[in-house]
Formats: C-alpha cells, structure tokens, sequence
C-alpha cells in the first residue's frame, strides 16, 4: 500500500529593482521552515515599484517562478507578496470608543480599531494593514490586551500602512497573469523585520533598514510596539548612477565595480587596490585607485544615512515628548543588497551615535547558502510571515508523476463506488 503525505508548503514573491525573486518553503516538525524551492530573475519593466512594461515585469515573474517550481518539484498556486514602493505612507492614528458593558469584550476593540482606521487617507489610496499599537481605558496606559478589563471609555492606538490602489492592482495582475493568486500583500519592511528583528530587540528598541536598489523600508520598535515605519525613494542605484558619471561607465559597469571594489572609510583598508576600466575607443586601459571610488561612494552613502536619521529622530527625538523613555537599546540593524558595502556599520555609527549592525534572515533554519544574503530579508519574512497566517491550508499542490495520478483516479472511482 503506497501512503502519500501531503506537506505543508508556502510561497513569497519580491519584485525588486534588480532581481525578482520568489522562494518556496516547507512547514515542518515544531512549527519548523525549510527552503525548498528558489528562483531569481533580472527585474525588468518596474521602476520604484510602479509598472512601465507590464509584459517584460512578467516574463521575467515567469522566470523566476519556473526555476522555484522545478527546483521545489511543485506547482505554485498562491503567493505572499512583498510590497514597498514610493507611494507608501504610514501614520499613527487613535480610535475612541465608550466600553458598553463595563468591561472590554472583543466587540469593543473591533469597534475601536474601526473608528481609528477611519480617518482621512491620501486619494486613491487603500489601507494596507492595521497594526495596534496598544490600548488605553480611562486614564490607565500602554494596555497591550484589554479583553476583561473594566472601564468607561478605551483608547486605540494603532498605526496604518497605505498603498496607492492603481499600483497595488497592476502589481497583482502581472501576478495573476503568471497563473499566481496574490493570497496576501505585506509591506516589504515588515517582512523584512520578521525574518531579521528577534522579539527581545522590539522590546528594547531597534530600528530595521532594509537598503535596496531603489527603495529604503525602516521600521522602529520600542517596548515590543511597531512606532513608526517609512519609505525613503532612494537607495542603492543611486551610488551606482554617481559611480557610472564618474568614471563614464553604463550602469551595469558601474554596478559590477561597486560589488567588487565599494567600500566605506579607505582609511580601514588594508591594502588598497587598483581596478582597471576598459575604454572602448582606446586600445589600453585605463586604471584606477580604490581611493578614488570610495570618494564617489562616500558622499552619497552620508546623504542616505541623513535621512535615515531624520526618520529616527521623529521617534526619539526629545521634542517628540510621548516617546520620550523609548530608546534605541538594540541600536540600528541593517539588512537589503546595499547594506553589504564593507564597513557600513562603523561608517554609520558615526551618524547615528548608536551601535550598528549587518546581519542576515536568522529567525528560520536550513537557510541555503545561495540566499544567505541580506537581499533575500523581504522574502524570507513573507515566508514566517506566512507559516504564522496558516492554520493550515495548503496554497502548493504537488506534481504528481503518471502512476500516483492513474492510482488518485482509481481511488475517485471507489469512493464513487461506495
């Protein structure tokens, strides 16, 4: 008698600026994750998470879902997707409602999360989650669950992700067209923060950057409460454009040079090198100092850490008096492809007079060695972030090969039968 067993499997898809990727993962024994599937692809036909050629951004989703799905040996049905683009906003808002029956019921907190989540939001824009924060009853504060608790009147404090509804629903039909249902949309810096943050750094105050291509997520946690999330419109491509004017390069030249020869702070470098550029109406080439490159890349790294801290300080900041005990004890921790230039954490701490880190997705186990990298953070958490969803029903079915599907037939007709 032949048993089959079926697994318990998952899916998330990033469109980034340079890569798509999409990586399939199975639920184990202890609530356990194991990558088993994954593909990437060029990113083509999107810029800064808005679509210019819907037919290239989904050649190149097909691209990469072929090479998941052979190497996992399933047929993906439905997905996570990660979502960041430069018309994210985010905003704190509160909801106040009377407590009806004296104490709270659950009644109540759907009732108050309502009334926070109506407020006025940007045109053409639809909510994309919404994230208590805590609760407060009559003059008693930072309550995280109220059910039972008594009182006249609750307070909710809740923070809301907004998204653009056009880009959302063109990002999605791309998606549908590769034969994918989008089964739910996460905010890339919260997907990101699932697979790097552990629950002890929310508790004690950190803040999670994830550098890309294009766009910058951060996400600040203090006391356990997600404060204050953002997206900044710039990121790694633009210290591959300085590197490409400078020494009159293409784009991806520029961008081969920085991955090998980027750095921060010459002065760490043991040995500095020479890097030699091809010029192509020249019969030599020409050669350059490593020196020299850091100085293109220096400036423009300085002026993306600026408004990364101009972002924390809304948080920390001393004039921001209801945050006033929320402090960064876990410091800042970087993740994203950008985030990967040698000595961006000591170049950092400089500007954010706090410890700063590098680090990978280190909340799932059996992580394979190719995407042990920090551009692979935002699919990585859509992975937890779905495995914490699933109570569970399965979004992959497997391909069976022609004598387990003659033997499922057989086993139809009998249960017709009787």
């Amino acid at each position: 008698m032949i048993s089959t067993i079926k697994k318990k499997l998952i899916a998330g898809l990033e469109i980034g600026a340079t890569k798509i990727s999409i990586l399939i993962g199975e639920i184990l024994e202890k609530n356990r994750i194991t990558i088993i599937g994954f593909g990437t692809s060029p990113t083509q036909g999107i810029y800064q998470g808005i679509i210019n050629n819907l037919e290239k951004l989904v050649e190149c989703i097909k691209k990469s879902l072929y090479k998941a799905e052979k190497m996992a040996n399933c047929k993906i049905k439905s997905i996570y997707l990660a979502l960041s683009n430069k018309e994210i906003k985010c905003q704190n808002e509160i909801g106040i409602v009377p407590i009806l029956s004296g104490e709270v019921t659950k009644e109540d907190i759907k009732n108050v999360i309502k009334t926070a989540k109506s407020v006025k939001i940007q045109n053409n824009h639809h909510i994309l989650h919404v994230i208590p924060q805590d609760y407060e009853i009559d003059q008693q504060k930072g309550i995280h669950n109220p059910i039972g608790l008594s009182g006249m009147r609750m307070k909710a404090n809740v923070h809301l992700i907004t998204t653009d509804c056009h880009i959302k629903k063109n990002i999605i039909k791309a998606i549908e067209k590769c034969k994918i249902r989008v089964k739910k949309i996460i905010f890339s810096g919260l997907a990101s923060s699932q697979s790097i943050l552990t629950s002890e750094e929310k508790n004690s105050g950190v803040c999670m950057v994830d550098i890309g291509g294009e766009i910058i997520d951060i996400n600040i946690y203090t006391s356990g409460i997600l404060r204050h999330s953002a997206v900044i419109p710039y990121a790694g491509n633009l210290v591959t454009n300085d590197i490409a004017y400078a020494f009159s390069l293409t784009f991806s030249e520029a961008e081969k040079i920085k991955i090998k020869y980027g750095s921060l702070l010459s002065s760490l470098l043991n040995t500095p090198t020479t890097f030699e550029i091809p010029r192509y109406n020249e019969q030599k080439k020409q050669s350059f100092h490593q020196n020299s490159l850091i100085e293109v890349i220096e400036p423009r790294y300085l002026e993306l850490l600026n408004l990364i801290n101009c972002e924390i300080l809304k948080v920390t900041s001393l004039q921001n008096h209801h945050f006033l005990n929320n402090k960064l004890n876990s410091g800042i921790i970087f993740t994203g492809g950008a985030a990967k230039i040698p000595n961006l954490n000591i170049f950092s701490e400089r500007i954010f007079n706090n410890k700063v880190q590098i680090r990978n997705s280190q909340n799932i186990l059996e992580i394979p060695k190719e995407i042990m990298s920090p551009e692979y953070s935002t699919t990585i958490g859509l992975l937890i972030q779905s495995k914490n969803d699933q109570k569970f029903s399965p979004i992959i079915s497997q391909k069976y090969g022609f004598f387990k599907k003659w033997l499922q037939k057989i086993n139809n007709w009998f249960k017709k039968e009787f």
